[in-house]
């Protein structure tokens, strides 16, 4: 289980097809002595099992392997060295639940549609970039859209987000300027795919109706 707060934007160092599955190895900022063999991370939302660490150069890389599952309902798909993902180690028991819960089961794939910058004004009356916001808005599957409310919560790349206002099946989302540095939405524009994992609180809900 994870919160949605991303603790570190790792890079895709390389990419080993292996029948089904693909092999891919990550470098982060994690110490390696903190990531275990078998444990959780999830990367942009998708959660991953750990199957080698090491240390080179300084750094810390690990290994994991995405399934045919993955691969099919997922962005990682299309992920190359020097692809760039959110990162989050599993909750553990005593840590604060900054966001909501997240279980690391992408639901499928949503596409931005729209990127506004708002930025704030310095005293001169400038623009000031230091303090800009990114207004997105947030294409939906139709078999998803329906659990997705204002002031709800949704899961994209991995970040735990607040719905802002909801036009069938678009979304927007406002993001603030240390959500933007410290997730890979900084480098995010129209077009571009993101990883979706709708609340789970909403999904049960919504089962429940259907009874």
């Amino acid at each position: 289980m994870f919160t949605g707060i991303v603790t570190d934007i790792g890079e895709v160092l390389s990419v080993e097809p292996r029948g089904d599955l693909k092999r891919l190895r990550i470098v982060c900022a994690y110490d390696a002595d903190g990531v275990a063999l078998g444990a959780s991370i999830a990367h942009a939302g998708v959660c991953l099992t750990v199957v080698a660490v090491a240390r080179e150069g300084g750094r810390t890389v690990f290994d994991v392997d995405a399934a045919a599952e993955t691969l099919a309902k997922t962005t990682v798909e299309t992920w190359k060295p020097g692809t760039r993902v959110n990162l989050e180690r599993a909750l553990k028991i005593g840590d604060e639940l900054g966001g909501h819960i997240v279980t690391g089961h992408v639901d499928g794939v949503a596409r931005i549609v729209s990127r506004e910058d708002i930025c704030e004004r310095a005293p001169d009356g400038r623009p000031s970039k230091e303090t800009s916001m990114a207004r997105f808005w947030i294409e939906a599957p139709r078999e998803l859209s329906r659990f997705i409310a204002q002031k709800g919560s949704v899961a994209l790349d991995g970040a735990s987000l607040t719905v802002n206002e909801v036009e069938g099946d678009r979304f927007s989302i406002l993001l603030i300027p240390h959500t933007l540095a410290v997730t890979t939405f900084g480098a995010c524009g129209v077009g571009d795919a993101l990883n979706i994992e709708v609340d789970m609180m909403a999904r049960y809900a919504a089962r429940l109706s259907e009874k």
